[in-house]
């Protein structure tokens, strides 16, 4: 709930008080001075309402002649006893209506941090997520995008340039690129001491660990995530609902691919770093873009009576010279031709993967060979992925019987070539299992308790092209 607090002058009183009334609104009227010290005979008028009812009680009292931009509060409440407040919950409790436009500015503001928590918990959050990369663990990346800050500068940027703060808008963007860049060179420092200190890898091929395998460029994976996440958290910010669950959702497109940067560049793999760096540029616009969007279609516009919130592309068209114009026209470009690329050859990887999958699986079943099963089929691409064509094609098959089963790498290989014309290399693993069923009514042996035993065998494994 909401209480709302607004200055009512004496003239324009009752015309507020009936506003309130014929909307079942209970209120009390409190004796108040003047901030302006023009006017003696204004009063203090509260009002507790539901949420979704401050809007249109605003517009009410507007309607009646008060000037809200005078003085207004809309403070949180936690209940109310009055005589119209169930009436006023059962009538507002389906009803979706967006915050106000100072609540909306607000809310962004308070998921806002000053620079120094904002740096310190990105530093954190990329440490973490290092680790987390390097040790191809999704509990410890999770962690690292639960205190990920990100959130904050995300929806105050989208906020800013729909309500035409500039000055909140340009902040914003700053401390988003400040915080990513940041993120890297801390994720690059970390990795270089691992190295240094051998507590991981000196040579490692970091495009073969799998969270950051998915990350290597931009992909219609990572727009859609994008997508999704930046229109939940335009949807979240105009509601009353918390935003922590959606801040996470945000750091989840950003941080591991900003840590995966780092690690690349470490490691001697440009290429990686390059295209993981990418993936954070290409994202972190587009959640921008999406919840920028989801607020212009919530109806929220910049207020083109104030100066201070003029209009952001107006400004921008009125200020801006040829060169800055041509500047903002051929980054646009490139990221809307960039944009179409990625969705074209993620196409085209998604194809040769479906066309794997199904090499695997008719090699499997081939009369021939029995009690086998495909488990998973892999594809590892080069540090440009999804640009190149994958390299390795890993085939995780389940043998029943233990047999001898040669061959199968060069079945599966010669099938995807032919199905889809390229040179690959296959390596098929194979994973054993026994199975038993023990007779009811009797007590199980050993044997019998050890009913499903699965064990991986590495030298059973076989590769071939």
């Amino acid at each position: 709930m909401r209480i709302i607090y607004v200055l009512v002058s004496a003239d324009v009183r009752q015309a507020a008080l009936d506003a309130l009334d014929d909307r079942d609104v209970a209120y009390t009227v409190l004796d108040a001075d003047d901030p302006t010290g023009r006017d003696r005979d204004c009063r203090l008028v509260q009002a507790p309402v539901p949420t979704d009812a401050v809007r249109p009680t605003l517009e009410a009292l507007v309607e009646a002649g008060v000037d809200v931009d005078r003085y207004v509060v809309v403070a949180s409440g936690q209940t109310a006893a009055t005589p119209t407040w169930r009436e006023l919950e059962d009538r507002f409790a389906d009803d979706y209506d967006p915050l106000p436009r100072r609540e909306l500015r607000s809310k962004a503001m308070d998921l806002s941090q000053d620079r120094r928590s904002f740096y310190a918990l990105m530093v954190a959050s990329a440490l973490i997520a290092t680790v987390g990369l390097l040790a191809d663990s999704p509990a410890i990346v999770v962690g690292s995008m639960v205190i990920a800050p990100v959130v904050g500068p995300v929806l105050t940027a989208s906020v800013g340039a729909v309500l035409g703060d500039r000055r909140m808008m340009l902040s914003s963007l700053r401390l988003q690129a400040g915080g990513l860049a940041l993120a890297v060179l801390v994720a690059f420092g970390l990795s270089l001491a691992l190295r240094w200190l051998a507590l991981a890898p000196p040579v490692l091929a970091v495009s073969s660990i799998e969270l950051i395998g998915v990350r290597l460029a931009p992909n219609v994976i990572a727009l859609t995530v994008a997508l999704g996440a930046g229109a939940a958290a335009g949807i979240g910010v105009t509601t009353k609902g918390p935003m922590s669950l959606i801040g996470v959702m945000i750091a989840a497109a950003l941080l591991p691919a900003a840590a995966a940067a780092g690690i690349g560049f470490a490691w001697g793999e440009p290429l990686v770093g390059i295209g993981t760096l990418a993936l954070v540029t290409f994202t972190v616009v587009t959640i921008d873009a999406a919840v920028a969007a989801t607020l212009w279609v919530l109806g929220y516009r910049p207020d083109a009576e104030t100066t201070e919130l003029a209009s952001v592309p107006g400004g921008v068209l009125a200020n801006a010279d040829r060169r800055q114009l041509l500047a903002v026209g051929v980054v646009g470009a490139l990221f809307a031709a960039a944009a179409v690329g990625t969705v074209a050859v993620t196409a085209d990887q998604m194809a040769f993967e479906r066309a794997a999958n199904q090499a695997a699986v008719d090699a499997v079943e081939d009369p021939t060979r029995e009690n086998l099963t495909v488990v998973a089929v892999r594809s590892q691409y080069a540090s440009t992925a999804p640009v190149d064509t994958p390299e390795t094609v890993t085939v995780v098959v389940s043998d029943a019987r233990s047999g001898n089963h040669s061959g199968l790498d060069e079945d599966i290989a010669a099938r995807i070539a032919d199905r889809t014309g390229e040179r690959v290399a296959v390596r098929v693993r194979f994973v054993e299992y026994q199975s038993a069923t023990a007779r009811p009514g009797r007590a199980a042996t050993a044997a019998e308790r050890q009913s499903r035993l699965a064990t991986d065998y590495p030298s059973k494994g076989s590769s071939g092209s």
